[in-house]
């Protein structure tokens, strides 16, 4: 299972993809995103491109391992902690 720090970064940080643009509310952040708990309001709910597990299984298993796959998942995770560091 993938573990995430709930740090809320990638739910800050949805206005900078294609794919998730979707979610912003306008500033780059999610609509769904409870900047207090740093939470998602509709976690049971959340679009499938929300739960790394479940897309795994539905798009990318044919494609690369689980481990390829979550790597890349915290590597990208890194990349928004490095690039919100100094703010």
């Amino acid at each position: 299972m993938f573990v995430c720090d709930k740090c809320g970064l990638c739910c800050m940080s949805v206005g900078q993809s294609d794919v998730y643009k979707i979610l912003d509310r306008g500033d780059g952040i999610c609509q769904y995103f409870d900047e207090n708990s740093n939470l998602c309001l509709i976690y049971e709910n959340r679009p499938l491109f929300c739960k790394v597990d479940e897309m795994y299984e539905i798009c990318f298993k044919d494609k690369i391992t689980k481990e390829e796959y979550y790597n890349l998942n915290y590597k990208s995770c890194s990349k928004l902690k490095e690039n919100t560091q100094g703010r």
